[in-house]
Parts: C-alpha cells; sequence; structure tokens
C-alpha cells in the first residue's frame, strides 16, 4: 500500500470514528442524567429523565445501551441491548437526543452485523455517514404500485404452485426440523444475477446454525449480495425484539434507491416469545393465552413496511419471507394465525411428508398464493393449471387407493401420472433451476413422457431433459426467460427433445 492511499484509508477511518464519537456523546445537562432504580433480566428500571421519550437510545455507565419502552409517571422502563452483567442500581443513565437507529450504507452488504449495526465478522468498522430510524412508518397506499415482477426462488413447486412476486409477504411456517431455513437459503442463492439484495435476520437462533447458514451463503457465491443480521439466543431479548426492525430499515434503505430487496425474518415465533419476555419483566398486561395483547400489531407493523414503490419513488421492493414455527401441524395457534392473516399467502411445510423423503416437504393444498399468480412468468402459466389439477386429482385418490379399493384404468392412469408429478417436485437442497428448465420437466410430466417409465428413473430422466434443453433450444431458454409467451411450436420442440431423451435413453415412448 503506498503512502497516499494509507494516509486515504486512515482518513477516512477517524472520519469514521469521530462521527460516532459525536452521535453518542450526551449533549446534557445536570438535571438530565438518570439513575437506575433497578434491574431485571435484559431490563431496567429508571427514574430522573423528564424529557425522554418513548424508544430513545439511552446511554448507561460502561457504555452500555437501552431503548425506552414504557414511559410511566413514576419511571421509565428501559430495555437492555447489551449484556448488563455490571449494571446495577445506583448508576447513571445519559439520554442520547434520537431514537434507536441503524447505519445504512452499501458498506452492509456482505457483512455480519447485530442488530445495532456493529460488526461480528472481524472486517472492521462499518463506515456510513447515514443512520436511520428502525421504527418507520409503512408507505402510503397511493405509494404502493401493483405487485407484478416475480421472485424466483428456483423451487419448482413454489414458483408453479405458489408463486411470489417482488413486493409480496408470503409466510413460511411448518414444525420443526422440516425445512423451513432450507427453502430461505435456496431462495437468497437463486437471486444471484438476478439484481435482488438478501437481508436474512436471524431471531433467537444458535450461533451454530448461523454459521452454517453464512458458510452456505459464502459457498455458493451468494453473501457478495447478502446482508445477515444477528440476534442469537445468547442476546438479550431486547436486541432480539429489535432486530427484525433494523432489518427492514437497511432493506427500505436499498429499496428507496431503487433496488429490489429480499429480507427474510427467522424467525417471527423467537421474535414474538423476546417480546412476551419484555412484556412481563415491563410488567405490561398480558392477553390472549397469556400473550400481551400487542403482539399483532408489532408483526403487522413489521410487514406492513414490505411493498412495491411507485416508479416515481425509486420503483423498488420489498419482499418478505417470514418464518414462524407450529407445534404439532396447529395452524390455528396465537402466532401463526396472526401471520396468515397479516401476509398474502403462506407456504406450509409438512413434517408427514418431511418424513417420506419428499422435499422441500410443501403441502401444495395447505399453502398458497394471494398474490403471486398476477406475478408468474408467461410459461408458467401455460402448465401451471394442469400441474396443480392433476397433483390434486392425485392426492384425493392417494387416500382411496390406500385401502385397496378396486380402481377402474383412469383411475389407476390417474394415479401413476400423480405418482411422477411428484417425484418431478422433489428436489435436492443447494439445486435451484432456471424458469426454462422448470418449464421443460412440467410439460414432460403433464403431458406423459414419463408414464412409461419406472418412477426411480423420473430423477435421472429430468435431469437429462435439464441438459439437453439448454444444449439444443437456448432460443426457447431465452424467450422464457424474458416472460415471453409459450407458444405451440415452443411446446412442440420442448416435447419432442423430452420424448427423444426419454427414448434414447430407456428405449421406450
Amino acid at each position: 500500500m503506498s503512502a497516499d492511499e494509507l494516509h486515504t484509508v486512515l482518513d477516512s477511518t477517524f472520519s469514521y470514528i469521530e462521527h460516532e464519537l459525536e452521535s453518542f456523546k450526551p449533549d446534557v445537562k445536570a438535571d438530565e442524567v438518570g439513575t437506575v432504580k433497578s434491574v431485571g433480566q435484559g431490563v431496567a428500571q429508571v427514574e430522573g429523565l423528564p424529557r425522554a421519550k418513548s424508544e430513545e437510545l439511552l446511554r448507561f455507565t460502561g457504555n452500555l445501551l437501552g431503548t425506552v419502552f414504557n414511559v410511566d409517571p413514576s419511571g421509565m422502563g428501559v430495555v437492555l441491548l447489551d449484556q448488563s452483567a455490571d449494571l446495577k442500581a445506583g448508576s447513571e443513565v445519559y439520554p442520547t437526543g434520537r431514537v434507536l437507529d441503524v447505519p445504512v450504507t452499501e458498506a452492509l452488504l456482505g457483512r455480519v452485523i447485530d442488530a445495532m449495526g456493529r460488526p461480528l465478522d472481524n472486517q472492521g468498522p462499518i463506515q456510513s455517514t447515514e443512520r436511520l430510524p428502525i421504527e418507520r412508518e409503512a408507505p402510503a397506499i397511493m405509494d404502493r404500485a401493483p405487485v407484478v415482477v416475480p421472485l424466483q426462488t428456483g423451487l419448482k413447486v413454489v414458483d408453479a404452485l405458489i408463486p411470489i412476486g417482488r413486493g409480496q409477504r408470503e409466510l413460511i411456517l411448518g414444525d420443526r426440523q422440516t425445512g423451513k431455513t432450507a427453502i430461505v437459503v435456496d431462495t437468497i442463492i437463486n437471486q444471484k444475477n438476478e439484481d435482488v439484495i438478501c437481508i436474512y435476520c436471524a431471531i433467537g437462533k444458535q450461533s451454530a446454525a448461523v454459521a452454517r447458514f453464512i458458510a452456505d451463503l459464502k459457498k455458493y457465491g451468494a453473501m457478495e449480495y447478502s446482508v445477515v443480521v444477528l440476534a442469537t439466543g445468547e442476546d438479550t431479548p431486547g436486541l432480539q425484539f429489535v432486530a427484525p426492525y433494523a432489518a427492514t430499515t437497511m432493506g427500505e434503505y436499498f429499496m428507496r434507491k431503487g433496488h429490489d430487496v429480499l429480507v427474510i425474518y427467522d424467525d417471527l415465533t423467537a421474535h414474538a416469545r423476546a417480546y412476551r419476555e419484555l412484556s412481563l419483566l415491563l410488567r405490561r398486561p398480558p392477553g390472549r393465552e397469556a400473550f400481551p395483547g400487542d403482539i399483532f400489531y408489532i408483526h403487522s407493523r413489521l410487514l406492513e413496511r414490505s411493498t412495491h414503490l411507485k416508479e416515481e419513488l425509486g420503483g423498488g421492493s420489498l419482499t418478505a419471507l417470514p418464518i414462524v414455527e407450529t407445534e404439532a401441524q396447529n395452524m390455528s395457534a396465537y402466532i401463526p394465525t396472526n401471520l396468515i392473516s397479516i401476509t398474502d399467502g403462506q407456504i406450509y411445510l409438512s413434517p408427514d411428508l418431511f418424513q417420506k423423503g419428499i422435499l422441500p416437504a410443501v403441502d401444495v393444498g395447505k399453502s398458497v398464493s394471494r398474490v403471486g399468480g398476477k406475478t408468474q412468468l408467461a410459461a408458467y402459466r401455460a402448465v401451471a393449471g394442469d400441474l396443480r389439477l392433476s397433483y390434486s386429482q392425485f392426492e384425493e385418490l392417494e387416500a382411496f387407493a390406500r385401502f385397496g379399493t378396486r380402481l377402474d384404468e383412469a383411475t389407476l392412469k390417474t394415479l401413476e401420472r400423480g405418482h411422477r408429478v411428484r417425484e418431478v417436485l422433489k428436489q435436492s437442497q443447494y439445486e435451484p433451476l432456471s424458469v426454462a428448465e422448470q418449464i421443460a420437466c412440467f410439460l414432460a410430466v403433464t403431458n406423459g413422457v414419463f408414464d412409461n417409465i419406472e418412477i426411480d428413473a423420473v430423477d435421472e430422466a429430468q435431469t437429462t431433459i435439464r441438459k439437453n434443453l439448454v444444449q439444443q433450444l437456448p432460443d426457447v431458454c431465452h424467450r422464457i426467460e424474458k416472460g415471453e409467451e409459450l407458444t405451440a411450436e415452443d411446446k412442440e420442440s420442448i416435447l419432442k427433445m423430452a420424448k427423444d431423451t426419454v427414448t434414447f435413453h430407456y428405449g421406450i415412448v
């Protein structure tokens, strides 16, 4: 490094440090120094700050941070954002004069940070001259544009049957260990070269699980367009509570610059529990099922910030994929019900399908997208209807077939076709597919190309068809990716290639 470059780096570093010190320096008078009355697990009761406002950031002795949660005549309930082992009654508290905020900058890309925007990846400070509050009003209705562009996940079952649009809120729910996080990993990997910025917010997760997630993103080159906001189970409940709002503020910064942003909240069950813990510690009144009555509000004001902005406001979008954990497949429990009513659809993962090895374990019958159908590329609309119909018929008939009922030839044919549709919808992790590859598989299975081969051979056959599609029909692939209509000639070309492939490898038509 040359002397000039070194001076430039040092100057920028000193400027960043100076800015941070100025932002944390309390401009206080003698009567604006508060005192800690008592300290609890992640909370503190403070008195002596008459001008402090709700959600204001406070600085405690030892440079610990907290934010005002309750404002009462007798004092304030403060949520601590740092570990409070050294904090005790009688410690001084200083107002900062600003609400809780986070740095927003392009330099966040590729970084792992906490909910306060502090780096956790040992790559140095994040240099930013702009900070935005974590709690912001959702865009007005008149500022929003229709959701018309698809967000491709690369997963066949999602893109064809439960499509997601850019600016939509799609809930992912299911029991523990059913593959919820695996879906979002593949979705992030599939955004490579799609000009979509991804923000993954981990709430209450184990550090080892998040480390594996980050390692996967790095392995597949997805970290360069991603931000990881981390609040593990070892962090204070206050930090876990503010994490999704901080992640959303970062996403809004990129959205208002015209980017498409994907924000994943993993998961909002832990977020609700953190809020419940804080509420009980601060003696807020409980509500339904002993949860605070405003648990619906904390999630609705978070997810309402997802939208697609009008072109005059930048035209960016913020897509939300909240994750929630169910217990014993109970979708009607308090937290899942709240989130189903807030979001624009849900992807339900069934433990029964997971145990049978049908991955991703998406239950098509209980999953829905209330917006995404309008965003689907034209090629999907040409095949998705037949696919959903044949799969729904198969699932209904499959239950009767288990009883050994005598079935006619047409029913047996429907069952055989359904088994092959299910096999086509299976997909290994870390292997998101392009739109054209998915369309070729769907056309082949709905037109009976796989009907005469063994079910165990379907996976190998569709893999070969995908390879031949890219090699033999690049023009068709290009038109499909651009969103053009699938013409009769295109269908005929794809089906001829698929039939020739099956005939060549298996000697049957």
